[in-house]
């Protein structure tokens, strides 16, 4: 059976209007029992629009053009590079809730590295979009791998999610870990355990 083609985002030809977005946040308004009419609502359509344009940048960015701005010229360092308490805010894809918490990002170099603040844009450009966090754990880790080929990558996430603490089970207090390891990580226990012990080992 063919695997089916992996969803893209909307062209521009077939995205919503603005004016169509704002009428939809007006729509919600009306569902949830509010008059978006009232003086202090008759704006928040409108900011409601801005804001999903800042919290859904990733949409318009490609994580892995970003890891390609490399450097070669390392004088042959090839020990792990760990990037910790990267802090990031994404949303459920499911509640559309806010997920924040912290990544922790390594990787064993090869031929080439790449600069640290290229790790925590491409976190934020995956948390950037609707998610959840063990496809977003994949997803940082792939792209360093696929981009970088290092000897191996190194992510863990953890995060509390506001699906849980705001709405149904109303659990406080509780975060989630998720990660994934690949080559050196995956592969030799001492280098995982390494790279788990710089970051604090969270469980």
């Amino acid at each position: 059976m063919d695997t089916p083609a992996p969803i893209s985002p909307l062209s521009d030809e077939t995205r919503p209007s603005r004016t169509e977005a704002e009428a939809a946040v007006r729509t919600l308004l009306r569902w949830a029992g509010d008059d978006p009419s009232r003086e202090g609502l008759i704006d928040t359509p409108a900011r409601v629009v801005r804001a999903f344009e800042e919290w859904f940048v990733g949409y318009g960015n490609d994580p892995e053009a970003m890891l390609r701005r490399t450097f070669e010229e390392v004088e042959g360092y090839d020990e792990m590079v760990v990037l910790k308490d990267i802090h990031f805010e994404s949303y459920c894809e499911h509640h559309m809730a806010p997920i924040i918490g912290k990544a922790h990002v390594a990787y064993l170099p090869q031929r080439r590295v790449v600069g640290i603040s290229k790790l925590a844009r491409v976190v934020d450009l995956y948390a950037k979009r609707l998610q959840i966090q063990e496809k977003m754990t994949s997803q940082i880790a792939n792209a360093i791998q696929d981009v970088l080929e290092p000897k191996g990558v190194a992510v863990v996430i953890e995060a509390v999610h506001q699906c849980m603490t705001t709405r149904g089970v109303h659990k406080t207090g509780v975060s989630m870990v998720t990660s994934r390891m690949l080559g050196a990580f995956r592969d030799d226990p001492i280098t995982r355990r390494e790279f788990l012990s710089i970051i604090g080992n969270p469980r």
